[in-house]
């Protein structure tokens, strides 16, 4: 295996293939230490409702898309699955080999022996042999089981305290049986990284994040790539539809000085802010189930920010983060993880 100590020095690959519906496939990579490529954009599934993420996959792989990131606690992956045997295959939209498909190991399921099963439970949901990236969705567990989010009366969770190093371990035999192609990590801090990477025998390939203009998460960006690791952001767009949105949060889409460059290069603000994370080498996986949408957040490989458009968007950074889930104790909101020893949002980054 080909370990790259730095990301630096990368470019992205560019590719195009034939005209498919009414645009070619725009497939901008860039490189894991596996050797693989992973697109710089693709389609996040996260909220995207039953009924509505078939026909979101099936659009988003007419129009180009060659990057489906999923997980097992989003609840559709039986119906991407769906849309995968349609898509995939002979005669049909996209080979298999050509497609980045990610998933993650939900919190229920870190102990050593419940890994192999849920990764198993994935792809036989996905209608896949394999999977390309693997991720370990949150560093901390809940109790063992199939409910994906036990509860205590007072609302808080049902915890677990495996190792993360100990589960990641388990995920190593995963590559060892060619059921998954790279495993990675998803919302651990820079410290948590460290202590994967002192056991791992497989070297995690990426780390998903929060990442956004208010969220630049440049530390753990300059942290990953020093070790290797590429970055994806999620909820990329600062997610507006997440079901605890505070009135009072600013708004990343209506940020004045993103709307101004916008106008300027005739894109919409989301094509501006996922511009800016292509062009720093950072993945991006925007949710959308609306067709324009879809298709617009993928064209933002025709034009480049400058120097200075570059750094004004980074200095918006506000360290704001949307994505702590909250629960109701005693009629207060409070982090529903916090209390957690492996809660990864106590360290500064």
């Amino acid at each position: 295996m080909i370990y790259l100590s730095t990301l630096r020095n990368l470019k992205p690959v560019h590719c195009r293939e034939e005209k498919r519906a009414k645009m070619s496939a725009a497939c901008d990579l860039l490189a894991l230490h596996t050797g693989q490529k992973i697109p710089l954009i693709g389609l996040g599934t996260w909220k995207s409702d039953p009924g509505q993420v078939k026909e979101a996959v099936k659009h988003a792989l007419s129009v180009g898309y060659r990057h489906i990131d999923c997980a097992a606690a989003y609840s559709n992956e039986a119906e991407i699955g769906e849309a995968f045997q349609e898509c995939i295959g002979p005669n049909k939209i996209i080979k298999r080999e050509d497609l980045f498909v990610t998933s993650k190991l939900w919190n229920t399921k870190h102990h050593p022996e419940d890994v192999e099963p849920a990764l198993r439970k994935t792809l036989g949901d996905l209608k896949l042999a394999y999977l390309d990236l693997y991720l370990m969705h949150w560093p901390h567990a809940f109790e063992r089981g199939d409910n994906l989010f036990p509860k205590n009366p007072d609302g808080m969770m049902r915890y677990d305290y495996t190792d993360y190093k100990d589960t990641w371990k388990a995920m190593e035999r995963l590559v060892e049986k060619g059921l998954v192609k790279a495993i990675g990590l998803s919302n651990f801090n820079s410290r948590q990284i460290d202590d994967v990477l002192s056991v791992a025998t497989v070297k995690p390939a990426v780390l998903q994040v929060e990442c956004h203009p208010y969220l630049a998460q440049n530390e753990l960006i300059a942290h990953c790539q020093k070790r290797g690791l590429v970055v994806t952001a999620y909820s990329p767009l600062g997610s507006p539809d997440r079901m605890w949105k505070h009135p009072d949060e600013p708004v990343l889409l209506e940020e004045p000085g993103i709307k101004k460059l916008a106008e300027k290069y005739s894109k919409s603000p989301a094509q501006i802010i996922l511009r800016w994370q292509v062009q720093r080498k950072v993945v991006a996986i925007p949710k959308s189930v609306t067709p324009a949408r879809i298709l617009q957040n993928l064209q933002v490989f025709d034009f480049s920010l400058t120097e200075e458009e570059m750094s004004h968007v980074s200095s918006l950074n506000k360290n704001w983060r949307y994505i702590v889930p909250m629960v109701t104790v005693d009629g207060k909101l409070v982090a529903r993880d916090a209390g957690h020893p492996y809660y990864p949002f106590n360290d500064p980054y």
